[in-house]
């Protein structure tokens, strides 16, 4: 009646062994650190920087404890300060030849002190987040209306070009907030106009109107088209915050959407504040010029003559010098868009860019009169110019598309349209919020988050063990092994510990309890009714699941919503809050079941159970702490 199959507890030996795998890292702490990452948007870390940063630390006879390439950043782990210290200048000299210019940010950070064979199965500890470990908190408040002003001038500078083109006349075409008023004579001109606008513009819908001895063609940006608007906009500020906070090496940023015009913006770790305000208010600009394809060029970019006059010279990705013209032919105020593709014909990844209709009619212009010649698209950042790339134009290029290949990638053709594409903010931003955290309060945080937790359960325990006796030691194993397989889940996620996400962990400790509370108490229910100690176990354990099932699922659903509808540290507690949930429902049913089958399971002739004292109504009888009852 009382025992499980061995499946049942292969599944709990296994759980318990991911619980202890996972959980591991989180108790190791951290360690000094180095961390390589990129300071230009166009630069790679990859295997290459790591091999150069593993000999120069060799030939300066510094061994790191550990040193690997973890996204898009190289970390050394070592012991001392001290060693940490002496990396970073060695690090700085053997990278960065050009302090002016650098191209690699070196920094100094705290990685986990994690054995090499925990991190190789993915064992990693919880970030921290800001209230713990400290560091900078921005809110962000994005200008939604200077981005559809930007559109509607934007459509109204290709609505004169194609109607130009298709030689619809006009009498003036000009901006009202995001309507683009359009001033026709005649009411064939007015049908022509808005028989263009519906085929060519399909994000504008058209309305019509008298004015004086003409008519007033009013074109309007459709909802869904400004929510797009609003969406792109958001999205692009949002990538291009996370290429500029690279440079400040930081390990773990959080950059999410709150609202629908809001960006958060948290720096863990990082306490100067004005240099971050300085990186999230950077600027870049996207510039398209032509190559200078002289032979006094040439010689400039094998470094044997002088740039020639009126030419400029810029290196490449591949650090190789590119002469380009002074004369910018487009920048990235004429780009709308930028995908990475496929040739049709050739297979080859390509870019694919949108332009407006201004920068349409130079492309076409500039491409008809320069076949065979190359054209540079250069990256501006803090005033320091890099070449994306420069390709050959092959021929005139109409219509606003522009297609660039040659022996690219895939990844390098998604990177270079990600950096046209968010090369700079797509809206203005404002800091209306900003507070720094100190790590020495981070610190007291955490401390004070796990005495509370500690203490919590330590206070739980000792009730369930004395009212409940053995039942109650039950109860806090099932306890125990809640709380390691949340932190397991929530290390397996990478998931940002906040002190809200300590709450719900206490709070999970609550609901976990609840639940051997009520199993508990069924079981006595069936002792007073007469029932057999192993009846008396099934029965509990079989009433009681309902019980518990109703109402995890009503706290669930509650957690659910605040997961859907919050933000922020609201979510940070929902995620705890509903895995914990989830873990305690195993552990208090599941494994707790498995305990109590184990250890009175195989009794056939079980008489007592250590459960407490178990009252009987009738005459003032009671059963006391070794409840007795007739065997089945």
């Amino acid at each position: 009646m009382n025992r499980y199959p061995v499946w049942k507890y292969a599944i709990i030996v296994i759980a318990l062994l991911v619980g202890v795998l996972y959980t591991l890292p989180n108790f190791f702490g951290e360690a000094p650190a180095v961390q390589v990452s990129s300071a230009k948007s166009t630069v790679k870390v990859d295997n290459a920087v790591l091999q150069k940063v593993e000999s120069a630390l060799s030939a300066a006879s510094l061994k790191p404890d550990s040193l690997s390439l973890e996204g898009t950043s190289v970390r050394a782990r070592f012991n001392t300060p001290d060693e940490q210290l002496k990396a970073k200048d060695i690090i700085q000299k053997s990278l960065i030849s050009d302090p002016s210019d650098p191209a690699y940010i070196v920094a100094l950070n705290l990685v986990s002190r994690s054995p090499d064979w925990l991190t190789a199965v993915g064992a990693k500890p919880m970030y921290l987040g800001l209230d713990l470990r400290g560091g900078v908190h921005f809110m962000l408040q994005v200008d939604m209306a200077a981005a559809l002003t930007k559109k509607a001038e934007s459509y109204a500078s290709d609505l004169r070009t194609t109607m130009r083109d298709k030689n619809i006349r006009h009498g003036g075409i000009s901006r009202d907030g995001n309507n683009i008023n359009i001033r026709v004579r005649d009411e064939a001109t007015q049908t022509a106009a808005r028989n263009l606008i519906a085929d060519q513009f399909p994000d504008l819908t058209s309305t019509s109107e008298p004015d004086g001895t003409g008519f007033k063609l009013v074109a309007a940006i459709k909802p869904e088209a400004l929510r797009k608007v609003q969406e792109q906009a958001l999205k692009q500020n949002i990538v291009t915050l996370h290429n500029r906070i690279n440079e400040l090496g930081v390990a773990e940023p959080v950059i999410q959407q709150q609202g629908l015009d809001r960006i958060v913006v948290q720096l863990p770790g990082v306490q100067d504040t004005a240099k971050a305000k300085d990186i999230l208010g950077r600027t870049a600009t996207l510039e398209v010029r032509m190559v200078d394809e002289s032979a006094e060029a040439r010689s400039a970019e094998l470094g044997s003559g002088p740039v020639p006059f009126g030419s400029e010279k810029y290196l490449d990705r591949n650090g190789q010098a590119v002469i380009v013209q002074k004369q910018v032919t487009l920048t990235g105020e004429n780009l709308t868009d930028a995908q990475p593709g496929f040739d049709s014909q050739t297979q080859e990844p390509t870019v694919n860019l949108t332009l407006d209709a201004k920068g349409s009619r130079i492309f076409k212009d500039v491409t008809r009169e320069n076949v065979g010649k190359r054209m540079a698209i250069i990256l501006f950042e803090k005033g320091k110019g890099e070449v994306v790339t420069a390709p050959v134009i092959r021929g005139e290029i109409g219509g606003g598309r522009v297609q660039i290949s040659g022996r690219m990638t895939t990844q390098e053709a998604n990177d270079t349209s990600l950096l046209l594409r968010a090369g700079s903010l797509a809206a203005p931003m404002e800091i209306i919020e900003e507070y720094t955290i100190g790590p020495s309060l981070g610190a007291d945080n955490i401390n004070r988050g796990i005495h509370s937790v500690v203490w919590g359960m330590v206070a739980i325990a000792a009730f369930m063990c004395v009212y409940y006796m053995l039942f109650g030691v039950f109860s806090t194993v099932a306890l125990s092994v809640n709380v390691l397989l949340l932190l397991a889940i929530l290390s397996m996620l990478q998931a940002t510990l906040t002190l809200p996400g300590i709450a719900a962990m206490a709070l999970a400790l609550g609901v976990a309890i609840d639940s051997n509370v009520l199993i508990n108490e069924r079981i006595r229910e069936e002792l007073r009714a007469g029932a057999s100690p192993q009846a008396a176990i099934h029965a509990g354990y079989e009433n009681a699941w309902h019980t518990i099932l109703d109402s995890n699922v009503t706290t669930l659903i509650a957690g659910l919503a605040l997961l859907a509808f919050g933000s922020g540290v609201v979510r940070g507690f929902a995620v705890v809050h509903c895995i914990g949930i989830l873990t305690s429902m195993f552990s208090a049913v599941f494994f707790s079941r498995g305990l109590v089958n184990l250890w009175y399971g195989g009794k056939k002739k079980l008489k007592t159970l250590s459960i407490g004292q178990v009252w009987k109504p009738e005459g003032g009888e009671h059963r006391s702490v070794a409840s007795r009852g007739s065997n089945n």
